[in-house]
């Protein structure tokens, strides 16, 4: 069974925007779709170390704002010529509330 931590409101988070989450392990980059869907991934660009949670959401991907670099929201690959990935967290809306897979942030400490 899942456990689902809640991280606010789905109102908290713009359409096509992003919401940096802190955990004691590592900042997650939570984005919103402008059709209201969730999405996790690390906010550090494997490349440079880039903020995601500043980059710019288009669709289901989001672009690095140092070196242009594009992630798929859902698999956290690079996508074009770019190799490369970062780690998705598994979210869920509910009653408008966005939740996050308490799991997957608790695993980063096992890193």
């Amino acid at each position: 069974m899942t456990v689902y931590v809640d991280i606010g409101a789905l109102d908290d988070i713009p359409a096509q925007g992003a919401r940096l989450v802190r955990t004691p392990q590592g900042c997650v980059a939570v984005f919103r779709t402008l059709d209201d869907q969730v999405f996790a991934l690390d906010d550090r660009c494997p490349h440079k170390g880039g903020p995601l949670s500043e980059g710019i959401v288009h669709g289901t991907s989001v672009t690095c704002p140092l070196h242009g670099w594009v992630f798929d929201l859902a698999t956290g690959l690079a996508t074009g010529a770019d190799a490369g990935a970062v780690r998705t967290f598994a979210t869920r809306v509910q009653n408008r509330r966005i939740l996050i897979d308490a799991a997957l942030i608790a695993r980063m400490n096992a890193a």
